[in-house]
């Protein structure tokens, strides 16, 4: 099999690239290998929903700004396509005065990087969210939600009517890159591409690798478990409702999420997953759990992070401390309110020096494009991410 270009990953990332490509360059021909039968089966799939303005990243930061412009590109092409989504607002709330700077920070940031959003006063937040706790707010209108696994088929279907392919349920075993071509071996079909773009997500930095790279970080797999309100508790969250994020940890802290479907998701925590797709609570790939406990960048990390790791692991084995966490925001919530959620799986990058990746990380030669780390905001920022490696690659082509 030919092809001008090879995706590797068909999650949310891998198909808005491939989407922009043929947007721009309709001539050429594109692959994107899937080792799933389906698409966006890992984190896309698992993901919140969440439309997310950019107000908490550095300003000037590859995640400040591809998700400000993907997510204007992400609402204008759920209008044009029909998919449903809506601008619902969020409020991220101060529980405490010790919490206020770390809120006005973020506001700070959110002035920045031009989002639409107000410190308000606890008569204000009880306006927008009457059941939810905080001295003080900040309140974000222009936050969304949207099913992403939808926004997914359709690029799925686009891509296929633009006579891409989609090579589903065929995992890359081999890769050998020359300096004509970049070959790539699945289980069945041997592909020669000009160039390769990975975005394998859970496995990027294992795909890196392969393609003759070092993979500047290791993925490291952080579960996250949830639990979803229960009809007689769903009128608790209207919307969206946020605590001040410590700034030490790339993770935002338990949250809850109204989804487009109306169900309301509470969590998640982060733990080690004991594999990188070991959603279920007692599942385990003990070649991932080893790769990740004996990688000095790991260690270095639970060194410096053990007690917040040791709290996040107590809360994953006990409802009770779980409702306390949620507890804070609304403090109405019971453990009779909670039905247990899928958990989802974050690809988190973790440098030898132990240092969480937090910003997006896009490693490229002549022929290759590794997505290194593109954790959230990946989904609301997806489509521009596609469009800065299709400009990359115009120059090439």
């Amino acid at each position: 099999m030919k092809t001008d270009i090879c995706i590797i990953g068909g999650g949310i990332v891998g198909l808005a690239t491939a989407y922009q490509i043929l947007k721009q360059h309709p001539d050429k021909k594109i692959v994107v290998v899937e080792k799933e039968s389906s698409l966006a089966k890992h984190q896309t799939g698992h993901n919140s929903g969440v439309l997310h303005s950019g107000i908490y990243y550095k300003p000037g930061s590859l995640k400040a700004i591809n998700c400000r412009m993907g997510k204007l590109a992400m609402e204008a092409f759920c209008e044009e396509q029909e998919i449903e989504h809506e601008l619902c607002g969020k409020v991220i709330v101060a529980l405490n005065e010790e919490e206020v700077p770390r809120m006005e920070k973020i506001y700070q940031r959110g002035q920045e990087n031009g989002i639409n959003c107000k410190i308000i006063t606890p008569e204000e937040l009880l306006e927008i969210e009457p059941h939810a706790a905080g001295i003080r707010a900040i309140h974000v209108p222009e936050c969304g939600i949207v099913n992403y696994k939808q926004v997914c088929e359709r690029l799925g279907e686009i891509i296929e009517e633009k006579e891409g392919i989609l090579l589903l349920g065929e995992g890359a075993r081999e890769i050998e890159s020359s300096n004509n071509e970049i070959v790539v071996q699945t289980s069945s079909e041997t592909i020669h591409a000009s160039y390769l773009i990975n975005c394998a997500g859970l496995h990027s930095d294992r795909v890196t690798k392969m393609g003759g790279n070092e993979a500047p970080a290791k993925i490291i797999p952080f579960k996250g478990e949830y639990y979803e309100l229960n009809n007689d508790a769903k009128h608790l969250c209207k919307n969206l409702i946020y605590p001040v994020p410590d700034p030490q940890f790339p993770f935002l802290g338990v949250h809850f999420t109204r989804m487009i479907d109306g169900t309301v998701e509470c969590g998640p925590n982060a733990v080690l997953a004991f594999g990188r797709e070991a959603y279920g609570k007692f599942d385990l790939n003990l070649k991932d759990l080893v790769e990740s406990l004996t990688y000095m960048g790991f260690q270095k990390m639970a060194l410096k992070h053990w007690k917040m790791g040791w709290g996040e692991m107590w809360r994953s084995y006990n409802k009770g401390a779980f409702v306390k966490a949620l507890k804070r925001l609304i403090p109405e919530i019971e453990a009779k309110h909670l039905n247990s959620a899928p958990a989802g799986i974050r690809a988190q990058a973790v440098t030898p020096n132990g240092a969480m990746v937090d910003d997006f990380l896009i490693q490229e030669n002549k022929r290759v494009i590794n997505v290194c780390n593109a954790p959230s905001p990946a989904a609301t920022a997806s489509l521009n991410i596609g469009a800065t490696i299709v400009e990359n690659l115009s120059s090439r082509f």
